[in-house]
């Protein structure tokens, strides 16, 4: 018996690089069960399916997740990414997005961003739309659970690595409700781990310090807008976006976690073979070691790593990466 894994392809340049990333799960003689699932703005446009409660609820007795991504013109702003990303995180209390950037020899860092709540929770509204006396809101909701186990969970990662170092990301200075939340907890939790050096962070200053100098960054703790701002920017300075991977994870393992590349469907380049899919790939990886399976995901990651210049064909540098999981 496999792993029970459900692969959500979905749209675009999806369809191409979840087939090699599946290709190097077998090559390291991983066995999954899968179960495919047809999501994404192309089923929305075809019939208007988002995301069905019925599916959910075959998630929630599934191991992980595998999503590539999604989508599609013609879908009206919010409808996907409301109705089906955001939905999976809040439903199976996805609470955790975790990105790590590696670019020898400066950058070696992971995002943990908060995933359930802040600016994303929907909280707000718009008033006299249309006039010109037009009033929109839209709040940052954080709650003490919330803020406090997403920077517990950074703190424990943090004390598995050499540099034991952790960052915290805010603007404090200005969002004095949420940032004050936000420090309080991230310095009482600091106070149980003593072997943790910490560091804080504007979140405007650590977007200088992304580009000139990432070194100085191990682990990153921040929450749900800063940290989709941020984990974008690492992606551009570790070697581009087509080599960022991704977990969306529950670590209480009430439910499924998800893994997908955050480089987005980019139908412009979607059937001609151009996508790079080591982003896939590495998420893959990431959903390996969720998994229990270290020694398949070191080597998927080995792999990727030595076929960072690799060019070529979607599927001929996914053939490279399973040539060199062959060689080790």
């Amino acid at each position: 018996m496999g792993h029970n894994v459900g692969v959500i392809p979905g749209d675009g340049i999806g369809q191409e690089v979840i087939p090699e990333a599946l290709k190097a799960i077998e090559a390291v003689g991983v066995q999954l069960d899968l179960t495919h699932y047809n999501l994404g703005g192309a089923r929305y446009l075809d019939d208007g399916t988002v995301l069905p409660d019925g599916v959910l609820d075959e998630w929630r007795g599934l191991d992980t997740l595998l999503l590539g991504a999604v989508g599609a013109p013609g879908v009206p702003p919010g409808v996907i990414e409301r109705g089906l990303l955001l939905k999976m995180r809040f439903e199976l209390d996805l609470y955790i997005n975790q990105r790590p950037f590696l670019h020898e020899p400066d950058v070696d860092m992971i995002v943990i961003r908060e995933n359930t709540e802040g600016s994303y929770a929907g909280e707000g509204g718009v008033l006299r739309k249309g006039t010109p006396h037009e009033i929109a809101t839209q709040g940052s909701v954080n709650t003490r659970m919330g803020v406090e186990r997403c920077i517990r969970y950074a703190f424990e990662l943090a004390a598995t690595r050499p540099a034991k170092h952790l960052t915290l990301v805010h603007k404090t200075n200005v969002l004095t409700f949420a940032g004050d939340l936000w420090e309080r907890v991230f310095n009482e939790v600091s106070e149980e781990y003593s072997g943790i050096e910490t560091a804080y962070n504007h979140v405007d200053a650590a977007c200088i310090y992304f580009v000139e100098d990432p070194g100085r960054y191990d682990v990153i703790v921040t929450d749900n807008l800063f940290g989709d701002i941020l984990t974008d920017l690492g992606g551009a300075v570790s070697g581009g976006i087509g080599f960022a991977s991704s977990g969306n994870l529950n670590p209480t393992r009430t439910g499924p976690s998800m893994f997908e590349p955050v480089h987005g469907s980019a139908p412009d380049i979607a059937g001609q073979g151009k996508a790079n899919p080591l982003a896939a790939v590495l998420s893959a990886a990431m959903m390996l070691d969720h998994l229990g399976e270290t020694d398949g995901a070191t080597a998927i990651r080995d792999a990727c790593h030595a076929n960072f210049e690799t060019s070529g064909s979607t599927s001929e540098i996914g053939d490279a990466v399973v040539a060199s999981i062959g060689k080790s």
